[in-house]
């Protein structure tokens, strides 16, 4: 089968993220020049003279400084695309640099799959005259053994900052309180072990990563007011109904039949 895009550069080859693609999308037959600090003019101007897909694979603190230096070699028709937590602030900038195809995407995942999940990949069109070329990427991500779907910068943004911002922000607020009850340690729960478990990686190794992404989304506040509205009920003595509005999550598993 071809692949939709014959040949792409990467920029940001060497990160763990570029890495995956580069693999993934070789492996697909598509030519790819991957690109990576240093950005040399020399180098970018020859990966992305025979470019028809740029995808930029760089945290989105970088994304101005990048596309400064690239821009200036891409061509009219190629496909300019990211791939990022956050898609309203890359996808604005983007638009502005490049009057060709823009496209937005989030890999809901990380360099290891884990097994038995499905890796989502959420595309976003930057401009309506350009549906088809969103459709593309979408479909390049599908050949390659990902799930693309279709959404907006908005609910994208939205969504994250609940599954990635809120998650930072609210899980180090907790831990920070908890840390500073005296003889803590002593009442650790398998429970609570669970939960430093699953913070241990955020905190320890991507702080910083975490930090950037909830201050580059621009629904964080919002959605922590929405919280601290739903967190008052449980200062008011309300556990029910809080507990209750949390189980919308399990909706749809069958209730449990108790025993006669």
């Amino acid at each position: 089968m071809e692949p939709q895009f014959r040949h792409m550069s990467i920029v940001g080859a060497q990160g763990q993220m570029g890495s995956l693609f580069s693999k993934r999308f070789r492996e697909l037959g598509c030519f790819v020049a991957e690109l990576d600090q240093p950005l040399e003019q020399e180098a970018i101007e020859r990966a992305l003279s025979k470019s028809d897909l740029v995808l930029l694979c760089v945290p989105v603190t970088a994304m101005a400084d990048v596309l400064d230096k690239i821009m200036p070699h891409m061509d009219e028709q190629a496909v300019l695309a990211d791939v990022g937590s956050v898609k309203e602030l890359p996808l604005r900038a983007m638009l502005k640099a490049h009057a060709g195809p823009v496209v937005g995407t989030h890999p809901l995942f990380g360099p290891v799959i884990p097994e038995g999940f499905a890796p989502r990949v959420a595309v976003v069109p930057g401009r309506e005259k350009h549906a088809r070329q969103a459709d593309q990427v979408a479909t390049l991500f599908h050949e390659a053994g990902f799930d693309p779907f279709m959404t907006t910068a908005a609910e994208h943004d939205k969504a994250m900052a609940f599954i990635q911002g809120l998650n930072f922000t609210t899980t180090a607020a907790y831990l920070a309180a908890a840390g500073r009850c005296p003889g803590i340690e002593n009442y650790v729960t398998p429970s609570f072990n669970r939960r430093l478990d699953a913070a241990r990686k955020m905190f320890t190794k991507d702080s910083e990563l975490f930090g950037t992404i909830a201050d580059a989304n621009p629904y964080l506040q919002e959605t922590a007011r929405q919280f601290m509205t739903l967190f008052s009920l449980a200062a008011g003595g309300e556990l029910d109904l809080l507990a209750s509005l949390a189980q919308w999550w399990w909706r749809n598993e069958n209730p449990r039949e108790d025993c006669v």
